[in-house]
């Protein structure tokens, strides 16, 4: 039995399902603090700050904590997980046809220190008949997603380029998560030999 290398200060099974593809080892725990700006922040210091308390939150000590968070920023206006229907469609309709911005920031706590890496996308979204944002929205996807799409599932339909990594869309940049890694001794090649031997064993 592997045991968990991190703490993944997050429910999303997006972040999950990133970490899992670079081979780390994790148990979920998730933060469930409150996602509030505070009054003239900027979408950066405003990820950036999410990002910190949630690992702080649910850091225990006993291994590093990492946690994420992210947003979409239209014309400087921040888009996050609709509240409803309406909301999702709302903000559907704003990012049809145009070229938005994706800020996911990333935290890697311990009990001697954080530090913290911000990852930029810039993400352009084909235009879309109202009906097919309403089925999208009726598909249960955008629910959970800042800005009420998802680049990994149905959602891809939509995406009409992407400048930037795929997984800052995502909610997990994996340049950033294996450079924090292995900044906090955490080696993504960890139990790869050990995978490849039983692979090897078994056939």
């Amino acid at each position: 039995m592997t045991l968990p290398q991190i703490t993944l200060a997050s429910a999303s099974p997006r972040r999950a399902a990133l970490l899992r593809q670079i081979g780390i080892s994790f148990e979920v725990v998730p933060s469930n603090i409150p996602e509030e700006r505070l009054e003239s922040e900027s979408p950066a210091s405003y990820v950036q700050r999410l990002a910190r308390e949630k690992a702080v939150a649910v850091h225990t000590g006993a291994r590093p904590t990492l946690g994420a968070d992210t947003t979409v920023v239209l014309n400087g206006q921040i888009l996050e997980k609709p509240r409803d229907r309406q909301d999702a469609l709302r903000m559907l309709a704003q990012l049809q046809g145009t070229q938005h911005t994706v800020l996911t920031a990333i935290c890697l706590h311990t009990n001697q220190c954080s530090k913290i890496l911000l990852a930029t996308a810039e993400v352009a979204l084909r235009a879309a008949a109202h009906d097919e944002l309403e089925r999208y929205w009726e598909s249960g996807e955008p629910a959970d997603k800042a800005g009420a799409y998802g680049i990994q599932g149905l959602g891809a339909i939509f995406i009409a380029g992407v400048c930037g990594q795929p997984s800052t869309v995502a909610g997990l940049p994996l340049v950033e998560t294996n450079q924090l890694l292995r900044e906090f001794g955490v080696n993504v090649w960890q139990h790869r030999g050990a995978a490849s031997e039983a692979l090897d064993a078994t056939s």
